[in-house]
């Protein structure tokens, strides 16, 4: 684990402090969740980054100047048992929290004549189960604290079964509905959960995947959900337009649908 240090000297004032804001990310080390942890810093919060590898969280930590705690935590997410414990001793190391993101994600390349189990368990493990393992000890957290907010982020991918990734058209679609179960328990408790449906965003995930447009920056996709949630969205298209793209997807017939190369 790393922590950057602060790098001003914070000012003295007769008002009391406000508490500082603290957040989980759950798949930190690239793309959308390591521009997430670079936004909420700026944004005053005390950040946990969290993925697998070490040498890609150390040096985006390393990048970011911010008076608040940004720390770098090597994890796994399919080591599920690790999660509670992890859980309970970032929460004290921040000195609490009010929101977590799972960003953690994989989507491997899959023939349309490959059906790999080894594959398809992977995703299962990574893009559904380790979400669950995290975001259930956030719930249950939250609904006993009345507060929080919970974003994942799921995938335009999930809202009908295409040709290309079944499996992963599966998780995302898999994580949407574990949301939404989430939002219908907690949102009486006052507890905000927010999912995201990325459409194209210029990753590595994007590396070798024809036909892509509307193609916009992991920063761009970060400022756009964190503004989604701070409005309290219950589902949102990152970009926009993309709710309209796929309400059109949504509406053609199976038996011409399954002709697209979509």
């Amino acid at each position: 684990m790393t922590q950057n240090e602060n790098s001003e000297t914070p000012q003295h004032s007769s008002r009391p402090l406000e508490p500082t804001p603290a957040a989980i990310v759950v798949g930190a080390s690239s793309g959308m969740g390591a521009a997430l942890v670079k936004a909420l810093a700026k944004k005053g919060y005390h950040v946990a980054a969290l993925a697998r590898r070490q040498d890609k969280l150390d040096e985006l930590v390393s990048g970011i100047k911010s008076n608040t705690i940004v720390k770098a935590v090597a994890h796994d997410v399919s080591d599920y048992e690790a999660v509670p414990a992890l859980f309970s001793s970032l929460v004290d190391e921040l000195g609490g929290l009010d929101l977590i993101i799972y960003a953690a994600g994989v989507m491997p390349k899959v023939g349309p004549d490959d059906f790999d189990f080894e594959k398809d368990k992977q995703q299962v493990e990574i893009n559904l189960l380790g979400a669950m393992a995290w975001l259930n000890l956030a719930a249950r957290r939250f609904q006993i604290t009345k507060s929080g907010t919970i974003i994942g982020i799921g995938s335009v991918a999930g809202d009908r079964g295409r040709v290309g990734s079944p499996v992963y058209n599966t998780t995302k679609g898999a994580l949407a509905t574990y949301l939404e179960a989430l939002r219908n328990r907690l949102t009486r408790h006052g507890v905000q959960v927010t999912t995201i449906k990325p459409g194209f965003v210029d990753t590595a995930m994007l590396d070798g995947v024809e036909g892509t447009f509307m193609v916009i920056s992991p920063e761009k996709a970060a400022d756009q959900i964190l503004r989604a949630a701070e409005r309290k969205r219950q589902v949102a298209y990152v970009p926009f337009q993309w709710r309209f793209i796929m309400l059109i997807i949504q509406h053609i017939p199976s038996f011409i649908f399954r002709k697209l190369s979509i």
